[in-house]
């Protein structure tokens, strides 16, 4: 299902957005949810889900969303807002967290934006570039071209017509690699050119943007936990119940990690042991990614966290750090 052209984004400065509200990210498993809202009820404010997989109804366990009561206890925005089969893109996200910071604002209430994607949080701190719309046909080839030559041939030819975009990607980074050869096509011009005036930073003191972190043994067993409690929590039941209402996942849908091999366990071309290590595997690649995104930003601060964190504790630390924005 393809998506339609974005609005214009409401006329919130970038600045405003980035100085005024809070931050909360982190790597998956890393316990955004915990101290989001405890944090939410000490400063008075309204969640802004940053997780490009909670705004997919159906897709709770596999996702970790908030649950019912964690949401009726804060009040969350941007979950359970598309079906499954809906594209959504970075861009649109963009355009509804505009429009749900206004809201929230209006009640007098502080904005707290919590989630591991950090092209969302990235875009709301710099803005975004929109550039063209998808050109699937395009992607269909690049698609063909990549399953015939591999990752390096399609990094050469990034190279080739943006030699910054290619610098600054990894060849294992496909989708963002397809979207600048795509750019490329469609404007003459090489996307990190035209993404320049999107890349203007801030110093981590002037603004409140926290990312929590755990020593990668804590992680990983973390993660461990999460994959065997997604099991446990009926993701097989979720994923069945997904297909029956649903003839596929988009192609963003369908990056969420587990759903591809439960479908695959389901159609017995898996394992249940085999389809739990490699989520764990998944995981674990996709958390070292969203550390490396995080330490990019000159807005993050780490938080390091210990094994048995307290919750409130944390909090407490965050609020401390708050503090020190100039």
């Amino acid at each position: 299902m393809s998506e339609s052209e974005p609005p214009t984004s409401p006329a919130i400065p970038v600045c405003e957005i980035t100085k005024r509200c809070w931050f909360l990210a982190g790597a998956t498993a890393s316990g955004k949810s915990e101290v989001s809202l405890e944090l939410a009820a000490r400063i008075n404010a309204e969640i802004v889900s940053m997780d490009s997989m909670a705004i997919y109804r159906l897709m709770d366990v596999g996702t970790a969303k908030p649950t019912v009561e964690q949401r009726a206890a804060v009040k969350h925005h941007l979950v359970d807002i598309v079906d499954p089969d809906e594209m959504f893109s970075t861009s649109r996200y963009h355009q509804m967290a505009h429009e749900a910071v206004a809201d929230i604002w209006s009640r007098g209430k502080e904005v707290l934006f919590v989630g591991g994607t950090a092209l969302y949080l990235k875009a709301v701190l710099r803005g975004l570039f929109q550039g063209p719309p998808a050109d699937w046909e395009f992607r269909k080839e690049i698609e063909a071209d990549l399953e015939q030559f591999g990752d390096e041939y399609l990094h050469q030819r990034l190279e080739l017509v943006d030699p910054v975009s290619a610098h600054n990607l990894h060849p294992n980074d496909h989708r963002r690699i397809i979207r600048a050869l795509e750019v490329f096509k469609s404007t003459g011009k090489p996307l990190s050119h035209l993404q320049m005036e999107f890349d203007q930073s801030t110093a981590a003191e002037d603004c409140r943007v926290f990312a929590l972190r755990h020593a990668r043994p804590i992680l990983h067993q973390r993660i461990e936990q999460r994959v065997t409690t997604m099991f446990e929590k009926g993701l097989l039941d979720e994923v069945a119940e997904i297909r029956q209402k649903f003839d596929t996942l988009s192609r963003t849908a369908a990056q969420a990690v587990g759903y591809k091999e439960a479908m695959e366990h389901l159609d017995g071309r898996m394992s249940m042991d085999h389809a739990v290590e490699r989520i764990r595997i998944r995981t674990r690649r996709f958390a070292r990614h969203q550390e490396t995104w995080f330490r990019g930003l000159t807005e993050c601060r780490m938080v390091d966290l210990e094994k048995d964190f307290q919750t409130a504790e944390t909090v407490d630390r965050l609020l401390k750090l708050a503090k020190t924005v100039s």
